[in-house]
């Protein structure tokens, strides 16, 4: 029983973490030294897998009117059945992707896991990055965005973002919706489009990322209970859930407030991050 609770514990923090821009990695290496689940390590990386996509569900089904790129025609009023905005979002999600697309077939990501993915790393990135957005809301008080909607986001800004969402995958604890928004805030996008592209831009980025963990997992040839089967369905469910919540949380806080709390909310937990780890 408590292994199905602390499967609900762990959909909530990954559905809350994973869009609020203060690393759901942070939390995850916290809530598994403190709580961990009685289950085997290949099933635990398949968990961690399974919660993502539940998050990611919440994405699409949120943005579908903005994703999909079909429509009911109409030839009689020169609709076509392709919306030409929704592709063009893509155009510009799959140009972001490229650099992360690299970072992952070169094996940079497994070389800075094995440096930076442990509880010093992740409490310096959760802090540093915590500073930034400090810095950058206060900066961004002195001058007007250029990117309002995700219509005015640039293929090149689009390049620079995908950039910036490296510092994640390099760097544990960092965010990645954290690091692409940093990065679309410091080139002069709003918060609501660097948020909504950050949301978009997940997609492909955590789906690419589950499918080489599926695969790892099949290739292990694992022999997975009827109970941690049941763990799995529950923490997606709850991920989902949780993940609708949050990002209609920060949709609607980051129209009359900006992300200054949540620099100060990363500055704290990489300190608790740190002491824990270097008192443990």
């Amino acid at each position: 029983m408590l292994d199905y609770l602390l499967s609900v514990l762990y959909g909530i923090v990954e559905g809350i973490t994973e869009w609020l821009p203060i690393s759901s990695t942070g939390h995850l290496i916290i809530l598994e030294e403190l709580l961990p689940m009685n289950i085997q390590p290949e099933v635990w990386s398949l968990f961690l897998v399974v919660i993502q996509l539940g998050a990611i569900l919440a994405t699409v089904i949120l943005f579908w009117n903005k994703i999909w790129p079909f429509q009911k025609p109409d030839k009689a009023n020169g609709i076509s059945i392709f919306k030409t905005d929704s592709w063009m979002l893509w155009f510009k999600v799959a140009v972001a992707s490229i650099p992360g697309v690299f970072f992952k077939l070169l094996g940079l990501d497994e070389i800075c896991d094995k440096y930076f993915y442990n509880g010093f790393g992740v409490a310096i990135a959760l802090a540093v990055f915590g500073v930034a957005f400090i810095v950058i809301e206060r900066f961004n008080k002195l001058r007007t965005p250029k990117y309002n909607s995700l219509g005015d986001i640039t293929f090149l800004l689009a390049t620079y973002i995908g950039l910036f969402q490296l510092l994640a995958a390099a760097f544990p604890g960092t965010s990645r919706s954290g690091a692409t928004i940093i990065g679309a805030l410091i080139l002069g996008a709003s918060r609501v489009a660097a948020s909504e592209f950050t949301f978009v831009l997940a997609i492909p980025a955590m789906l690419g990322a589950s499918l080489f963990e599926f695969k790892d997992f099949l290739e292990a040839d694992i022999v997975i209970t009827n109970k941690e089967i049941a763990i799995l369905v529950i923490g997606v469910v709850v991920a989902f859930a949780v993940s609708v919540a949050a990002i209609k949380f920060l949709m609607g806080y980051i129209k009359k407030r900006d992300f200054t709390a949540f620099g100060y909310y990363r500055i704290i937990l990489g300190i608790i991050v740190l002491l824990y780890f270097i008192l443990k």
